[in-house]
């Protein structure tokens, strides 16, 4: 439980399809004991999924479950695994607590890094609630329908030189390389996007996949992940003020609703 002035650490929507919708990088609060050891440049959030849910509004029309958390990523980063082990050997990336941006500024003043004893804390207190709703709604659908479409919805700017050379392509769709759903299903997203003819696609390129997709996804349980990392520039605008871009997101909002439909139904008929 948690104190009346104290925000919830989750909200989580539920509907009445076999799909979940999880944006783990929506957040942008950060409590005030984080943020009194942090730098100015860290209370911005400039590495905010932002806007995702007025984007993805039309899956809760859909019936879909929508989970996403209320605090930033500098809090914590709910996409990487317990342990922070590094998703992507060998390439640079940021940890479950993040000590610096996409762009490599430090998010904490001289001598205020989170030691052990704080990463275990906010571990506790901000990513196992999140993870245990996650699995408790995905258990429930899947009880309820047999087979459930867990969409993993991030959004990131379309040139960060830290993690990619030259602009990322619009849809960045991610199955783990085929483990955490159907076999092709990324493959065929993609091809729908690159048949739409105005926006570029790749199927399991630099992003394939966080611990959320990996962990949860399970095709031979019925559990089928799909991540869709979206290059910002197609609905937002990328510097501060980080606005929300409502011409060039009424473009991408029906191809983004038909990409959903067309892998809930795969999952559905699988």
């Amino acid at each position: 439980m948690t104190a009346s002035n104290t925000p919830p650490v989750f909200t989580l929507h539920r509907g009445n399809l076999p799909m979940l919708i999880s944006i783990p990088h929506l957040g942008t609060q950060i409590p005030a004991d984080i943020a009194a050891t942090m730098t100015p440049t860290a209370l911005r959030t400039d590495d905010c999924d932002w806007h995702l849910d007025r984007l993805y509004a039309f899956a809760k029309r859909m019936g879909a479950s929508i989970i996403a958390p209320t605090y930033a990523r500098y809090v914590i980063d709910l996409n990487r695994p317990p342990d922070g082990a590094n998703l992507y050997p060998g390439q640079d990336t940021t940890g479950l607590l993040p000590v610096d941006t996409f762009d490599k500024e430090p998010l904490y003043r001289e001598g205020h890094l989170p030691d052990d004893t704080e990463v275990a804390r906010r571990r506790d207190a901000y990513w196992m609630p999140y993870h245990s709703a996650l699995a408790g709604e995905l258990a429930a659908l899947k009880a309820q329908h047999g087979k459930v479409l867990l969409w993993e919805a991030h959004s990131i700017r379309s040139r960060v030189p830290r993690f990619f050379e030259g602009r990322l392509p619009d849809f960045n769709f991610g199955t783990s390389n085929g483990a955490s759903a159907m076999a092709g299903l990324a493959e065929e997203l993609a091809a729908i996007v690159e048949r739409h003819g105005v926006y570029s696609a790749v199927a399991n390129g630099r992003f394939k996949g966080g611990y959320i997709t990996r962990e949860y996804g399970q095709p031979s349980q019925g559990v089928h992940a799909v991540q869709l990392e979206l290059s910002q520039i197609t609905y937002m605008q990328e510097q501060l003020p980080y606005a929300y871009d409502e011409t060039l997101a009424a473009k991408i909002e029906p191809l983004l609703e038909q990409l959903v439909a067309t892998a809930l139904e795969r999952v559905k008929t699988a």
